[in-house]
């Protein structure tokens, strides 16, 4: 099953981003735990730590604060050095599309190969602008 993140208002959904699995979404927590956290989990980032992949929703003024900590993640991870994509179908993706990850911040992509903190960042845009909740379907 895959974890998708959107944003609705009312029936009309705006923008949605599919992640890959629950696991890949753990791959890249885990990551910015063990790198960017020193081990201690949500120690930095709570928003996006501490907030279970099945809780629901981040409401409008979380995803301020989720906005925030996801751009300096990003920063941080861009000074990384890339890595080859971890899951099979994130590998088959980037060798049909030809992605190189220069950095661990593109080392993290969702189903149609974007970055994956990008989207989530442009997400975050959105339900801040609308003051709309992201959905976790």
């Amino acid at each position: 099953m895959g974890l998708y993140l959107c944003v609705f208002d009312n029936d009309e959904e705006l923008e949605g981003v599919e992640v890959g699995s629950y696991s890949d979404f753990g791959e890249f927590r885990s990551s910015v735990e063990q790198l960017l956290e020193s081990g201690l989990w949500g120690s930095r980032f709570p928003t996006l730590m501490m907030h279970w992949d099945s809780d629901g929703e981040w409401t409008a003024p979380d995803c301020q604060l989720l906005r925030q900590e996801l751009t300096t993640i990003a920063a941080e991870l861009a000074q990384l050095p890339g890595v080859e994509f971890r899951s099979e179908w994130q590998q088959q993706l980037g060798n049909s599309l030809g992605l190189r990850p220069a950095s661990l911040c593109e080392s993290f992509i969702d189903v149609d190969g974007e970055p994956l903190l990008i989207r989530l960042i442009q997400l975050c845009d959105l339900a801040i602008e609308r003051q709309l909740p992201i959905l976790f379907q």
